[in-house]
């Protein structure tokens, strides 16, 4: 086992709790991104990560039930799908060439989609009235990673403006804020 596979089994198994504990009819609550549902958050993850990391690195896109049928199920077999392949060494060690120049397999999936994962955890979590307590450990990584990044994640237009939040906030509620969610 490698640390980033056991990241991503750990944000993914907290976003898979609050997946299975969502409400009846609560997937078409409306998410804190501006015009999503809980549904969309799920099939933005499962879009977006392989886009990003598996395609590129030349891995077919894991197949999975229909999001809008069955949004937890959905999410439940993608992330079995992407943990069997942070789990072999092989494909974790892949080299490719991502968005940012070549990158082991792993290195794409902690640098893509962890972050993404802890962020739309908060974001189901919120829609869906659950805890949206969120891993301290993650949070710090996340929000320190993002701080000398301000006028990227700007500029890349998945940020709305800072939220103005008091100096002696909690970490979790700087990292909320700083990405233009209200907390």
């Amino acid at each position: 086992m490698n640390e980033i596979a056991d990241r991503f089994r750990n944000v993914a198994a907290d976003f898979t709790r609050r997946a299975l504990a969502v409400p009846d009819g609560g997937w078409d609550n409306p998410a804190p991104c501006e015009g999503w549902t809980a549904r969309d958050i799920v099939e933005h993850m499962i879009d977006w990560m392989p886009a990003v990391v598996i395609e590129p690195a030349g891995l077919p896109r894991p197949e999975v039930p229909p999001v809008k049928n069955d949004p937890a199920d959905a999410w439940v077999e993608f992330t079995v799908a992407m943990q069997d392949l942070l789990d072999d060494p092989d494909v974790a060690g892949r080299e490719f060439d991502s968005r940012h120049g070549p990158m082991r397999f792993d290195d794409a999936v902690a640098l893509y989609c962890i972050g993404d994962i802890v962020m739309h955890t908060w974001d189901l979590a919120r829609a869906t009235g659950q805890d949206e307590t969120l891993d301290p450990d993650e949070v710090h990584r996340l929000y320190e990673g993002m701080l000398p990044l301000d006028d990227v994640l700007r500029a890349s237009g998945h940020y709305g403006p800072k939220v103005e939040v008091p100096e002696d906030a909690d970490e979790q509620t700087k990292l909320i804020a700083f990405s233009g969610r209200t907390p």
